[in-house]
């Protein structure tokens, strides 16, 4: 739904250079070739469209101007949420990741996102041109976790950065003119109007599964530079797994699992290779089960909020910042109901864990 809004701006200008093309003047000395030249004329009106389609595109994606035009719309399109609570919140994420992009990314300093809340009630998030960004309500009556709600936008921030949005719909518009092109020199007639296929860019403009890995790739690397553990969008991944347990599509699936996007569990099972990898190859997760150096360490249960197989991704995650940033040299020890490896926190024992001293000393003679 998004991108409806988004392909009305492009298409206007499309569809009245399409009703303004002249028609060809074909003599009926010629008239052999009238298709053939009745289709040079078209194409060099599509070739119109394209470059006007192009420079819209820019001026959406590049200008202070065009930037604040595409959020405004938005803003009218789907409404604002101006809950405070909620707003806090999402301003405080934005401000962690932001600081997070720049340290990949500078470039983030010379175009800060635009951002809202608006009130749509299915999970979803979304990145537009120029860094123009919406949250769905729904995402937070349904993510309660902030981490896990930071990896979701780290995700769209990682098509923001690299301009997925922009290049996808260009490459749909030239497309459209290799398509034509094609048919010409075939002798057949053209292919469907620019305007039809700029109406379709938002299906899909950065739905390639290329992109989507970007994302998240760039998402996890992001969150190395905040303070959100890295486990987060393992997490996630592993949360929507168990909401879509019974295979039905639901709103759920159309922001975590459409067609265009690699599987959940290949998301989640990538974000877990990444943990082990951060961590120098000392930790896994397979099953629920983590190990240290190929040993067993913890199987998490249930806590009142999330499965153990999600737990055990927040677990990893702070396995890998401890092993990364050299607090595993420290041992391991308890303070009331949390596990620390120097400095840094590894779980919190809830009701249903082993006991407390025996994961400690389980992660000592393990790591």
């Amino acid at each position: 739904r998004l991108w409806k809004k988004t392909a009305a701006l492009l298409t206007a200008g499309a569809v009245a250079l399409t009703l303004a093309a002249p028609a060809p003047v074909v003599s009926t000395a010629v008239a052999g070739t009238a298709d053939t030249i009745g289709a040079i004329f078209t194409l060099g009106s599509i070739a119109a469209q394209i470059n006007s389609v192009r420079k819209q595109v820019n001026q959406l994606n590049d200008t202070e101007e065009g930037r604040t035009a595409l959020f405004q719309e938005y803003q009218k399109e789907y409404g604002v949420n101006e809950d405070p609570y909620l707003n806090q919140k999402l301003e405080r994420i934005m401000a962690n990741l932001t600081a997070g992009v720049a340290a990949v990314d500078p470039s983030i300093k010379d175009q800060p996102y635009k951002w809202f809340i608006n009130k749509d009630e299915t999970i979803n998030a979304a990145c537009s041109f120029g860094h123009v960004m919406m949250v769905n309500t729904g995402l937070f009556e349904h993510i309660t976790n902030e981490d896990e709600i930071a990896a979701v936008i780290g995700h769209e921030m990682g098509h923001g950065q690299k301009e997925h949005v922009k290049k996808g719909v260009l490459k749909s518009v030239n497309r459209t003119f290799v398509l034509n092109l094609a048919a010409i020199a075939a002798g057949g007639g053209i292919a469907p109007s620019l305007a039809a296929s700029v109406a379709n860019i938002h299906i899909n403009a950065h739905s390639t599964k290329k992109q989507e890995w970007e994302a998240d790739n760039m998402a996890f690397e992001y969150l190395q530079h905040t303070n959100y553990n890295l486990g987060a969008g393992a997490a996630l991944q592993q949360k929507f797994l168990e909401i879509m347990g019974d295979g039905k599509q639901s709103s759920l699936s159309r922001f975590f699992n459409p067609s265009d996007h690699p599987n959940s569990e290949a998301r989640r099972d990538n974000y877990i290779k990444k943990l082990t990898e951060y961590s120098g190859g000392h930790i896994n997760l397979k099953d629920g089960t983590i190990t240290v150096n190929k040993k067993l360490f913890v199987t998490p249960t249930w806590s009142d909020d999330m499965s153990g197989a999600e737990r055990a991704c927040f677990i990893l995650g702070n396995l890998a910042a401890a092993y990364h940033n050299g607090h595993a040299k420290s041992e391991a020890y308890a303070n009331g109901n949390t596990i620390y490896l120097g400095a840094q926190p590894i779980m919190t024992v809830v009701s249903g864990d082993e006991p407390i001293q025996v994961l400690v000393d389980r992660l000592n003679a393990n790591k």
